[in-house]
């Protein structure tokens, strides 16, 4: 699943008239290179979640098919938030772990290796990265494979993760954030990880989407 519903308030004014994922960076959007890097890391059957002018999300996506993959995009009336996108989107993303992916970061983890991340017995496994400028505190600490609250030598989460669908049996219909959930599984040691040390930017500013779309274009990461 990639997480698109976003306003993007931190971006305007160039959300005013786009939605944050469809933003141009390295030659596409946003949007795109997430569906060619799980495209190419062998996930074939996608799930966007849209709010924020959510019919220009619809037709950009379309049903996958100029991807050779399968795409389904559950439109909310209003944001619902991490955890409540998700859970509105839990009959389409099936009874299996599945991935989920911010659609407003960049990163050149090798999503392949998500697969078969999720241990028994565990509700998710995060992707966690070293604390940018703007989150200097961190979010986690993790200790071996094991994510636990922050203390010393924290680290950040990516927006990248697999879940297993019953770590939000409990939370019902509406709007709801996903720390919450985390904070309470990483209470009671359910939750893995692991630190990627590679490429990985948050796309949360103009500042931040103009100098990642030099830098794709100087690597030829992009298009």
């Amino acid at each position: 699943m990639i997480l698109a519903a976003g306003r993007g308030e931190r971006m305007l004014p160039l959300t005013a008239h786009t939605p944050k994922p469809l933003l141009p960076v390295g030659g596409r959007p946003l949007l795109e290179h997430h569906i060619l890097n799980l495209r190419a890391a062998g996930f074939d059957d996608l799930v966007v979640n849209a709010a924020h002018l959510a019919p220009q999300i619809v037709e950009f996506c379309g049903d996958g098919s100029r991807w050779g993959i399968t795409i389904q995009v559950s439109v909310e009336d209003e944001p619902l938030e991490t955890a409540g996108g998700i859970v509105k989107a839990l009959p389409l993303l099936g009874d299996r772990p599945f991935a989920v992916i911010n659609g407003d970061i960049w990163s050149d983890y090798p999503l392949v290796d998500l697969a078969g991340h999720l241990v028994p017995g565990a509700d998710a496994h995060l992707i966690l990265v070293a604390n940018p400028s703007h989150n200097p505190a961190g979010d986690f600490t993790l200790r071996g494979d094991h994510v636990v609250q922050p203390c010393e030598d924290t680290l950040t989460f990516s927006g990248i993760a697999v879940y297993a669908p019953g770590f939000f049996a409990n939370v019902g219909c509406g709007k709801a954030p996903l720390k919450p959930l985390l904070d309470r599984s990483v209470e009671v040691g359910r939750v893995r990880g692991e630190h990627y040390s590679g490429g990985w930017v948050d796309v949360g500013t103009p500042q931040r989407l103009q100098a990642l779309d030099e830098d794709l274009k100087i690597s030829g990461k992009g298009s």
